[in-house]
């Protein structure tokens, strides 16, 4: 049977392959915002813009595909305000198409600057006494909660479907979560006292399996890691829900990276 510290060995192995993705966020290499106006952008082949429900791109001789099929002529795009944005493909580059209240385009090019200079992520030592058992206290209903970005003005509403609750050297704590990435389980913003002098300053997010049946959830802080923003200027991260500041220094998980951390 594996040891805890082979299992979390294993897990940020895995958490810094997926950083290494040759289309992932290291992989941004620029982020413009659409307007109503078409336009060419220096990144991203082909014509684009926006009106208040969807994007657009007229390709003009530029060789682009969407799923898998060229696009010949004006593709549109509407999709959920801060979901999961979709992509084009124009030769080796991928444009990220989201909307965050408007509309943006993000171009991923695996010859991206902070790609090829990733040299992983710094952490705190696992430790297995920052493996904590919480108590999940569901909302009557999901609850639309407004959060800020690091991207100044910008917004973020995300569903809320209940609190988690801790104690922590005799202390309770409660932390509103968000739903999974996946589906399921939760998804916990969150900044600490560390926040700012050894890690990163806006935020951090652990997540969690789904909760038992009587309530019971595990936080591991060992797996908290830096959201997209902490590596990449070109991220619009949310910022953690009000109240979910803890007052003591979470030392377990991702510190700030490498490239923040240096002149």
């Amino acid at each position: 049977m594996s040891t805890f510290i082979e299992q979390w060995q294993d897990w940020h192995a895995n958490r810094e392959r997926e950083l290494a993705d040759p289309y992932g966020w290291l992989a941004l290499v620029s982020l413009d915002w659409l307007t109503d106006v078409p336009a060419t952008y220096p990144a991203a082949p082909g014509v684009w813009w926006q009106d208040a429900e969807a994007a657009y791109v007229d390709p003009q001789g530029a060789e682009l595909s969407y799923q898998g099929e060229p696009i010949t002529g004006v593709q549109r795009f509407e999709l959920v305000n801060s979901g999961a944005g979709t992509r084009v493909s124009a030769g080796d580059v991928e444009v990220e198409v989201a909307r965050r209240s408007g509309y943006l385009i993000r171009v991923h090019s695996p010859k991206a600057p902070a790609l090829r200079d990733f040299r992983g992520v710094p952490t705190y030592q696992p430790d297995p006494n920052w493996v904590i058992t919480g108590t999940f206290e569901p909302f009557a209903e999901p609850r639309p909660t407004t959060v800020g970005a690091v991207t100044p003005g910008l917004n973020h509403v995300y569903q809320a479907p209940g609190l988690v609750r801790f104690e922590r050297d005799g202390t309770e704590h409660a932390l509103t979560a968000f739903n999974g990435k996946t589906g399921s389980g939760l998804n916990i913003l969150f900044t600490d006292a560390t926040s700012g002098v050894t890690t990163y300053p806006a935020n951090r997010s652990v997540l969690t399996a789904e909760p038992a049946a009587d309530g019971t959830v595990t936080l591991d802080f060992n797996r908290a890691v830096n959201l997209p923003c902490a590596f990449t200027d070109f991220a619009t991260c949310p910022l953690p829900p009000e109240g979910n500041h803890l007052p003591f220094e979470v030392t377990a998980g991702e510190l700030l990276p490498h490239e923040r951390s240096e002149p």
